[in-house]
């Protein structure tokens, strides 16, 4: 009875090893052999976001867990992290100056808002002349 209750699991697990085209090729074979599981296929794949963004974790995690392993050559793996905490850095740096640029943009609005508030303040306060 645990095989029957964990068979859909295993499947779901190997489809998001092999990622978005095993689902999609899952999909048309279900629709190709009896059009209800393609069906069904495709409503699932919607309902749990594997269309889009985001979709198949378990291979963004397989990735992340395969580029800290060792490859059993220490200069390539001292290679290999050196290369990685490079990446990290940048990516670091990158995002700081994202920041910058938000924060500056941020401002240069503000200004031109404060600076059309006081220019219709003080088109406000002087008379019109008749």
């Amino acid at each position: 009875m645990s095989t029957v209750a964990t068979w859909p699991t295993q499947t779901e697990t190997w489809l998001d090893e092999r990622g978005k085209p095993a689902w999609i090729a899952a999909m048309v074979l279900g629709f190709i052999f009896f059009w209800p599981v393609g069906l069904a296929l495709l409503f699932y794949m919607i309902w749990s976001k594997r269309m889009f963004k985001g979709s198949c974790r378990h291979s963004r995690r397989r990735m992340e867990r395969h580029a800290y392993q060792s490859s059993g050559n220490s200069a390539f793996d001292a290679y290999k992290a050196d290369t990685l905490r490079r990446l990290e850095e940048e990516q670091g740096n990158f995002e700081a100056f994202l920041e910058r640029l938000r924060e500056a943009k941020d401002k240069s609005e503000f200004d031109d808002f404060m600076n059309e508030r006081a220019r219709k303040a003080k088109e406000a306060d002087e008379p019109v002349d008749a």
